[in-house]
């Protein structure tokens, strides 16, 4: 568990120094659409560090190993979904785009897993 709360916290970290950067440094540097593109990564970027801190709360006795797999899914979500819409905003280059929806898929099922381990905690 202490781990699952150590990366969680350092993505929570990295998800603000994302928000501030897009906030403070890319304002008057990318077009509003690009911008959005990055504030819409940075805020799911957030969302999901705290679900792996959720998850790593779940990692007892029985749901530990489904718990263990939310959280790498929120992981991959991460740097699917919001890595690629960084990339997007910062290069323009649209192939990036090609990537997001995975990231989304990555989130919808570390949720669904989530769920799933949520039954086998303890009462």
């Amino acid at each position: 568990m202490n781990l699952w709360l150590i990366v969680a916290a350092l993505n929570g970290l990295l998800a603000v120094a994302a928000g501030a950067f897009g906030a403070h440094a890319l304002q008057a540097r990318l077009d509003p659409h690009a911008l959005q593109t990055f504030e819409t990564g940075a805020r799911y970027h957030m969302y999901h560090a705290l679900a792996i801190g959720l998850a790593a709360f779940a990692m007892r006795s029985q749901s530990a190993a489904a718990a263990q797999v939310s959280a790498l899914l929120f992981v991959a979500g991460i740097v699917l979904f919001s890595g690629s819409l960084y990339l997007l905003a910062l290069t323009g280059v649209r192939a990036f785009g090609f990537v997001t929806p995975l990231g989304g898929l990555s989130f919808l099922a570390g949720w669904a897993v989530l769920a799933y381990a949520a039954t086998k905690l303890p009462a």
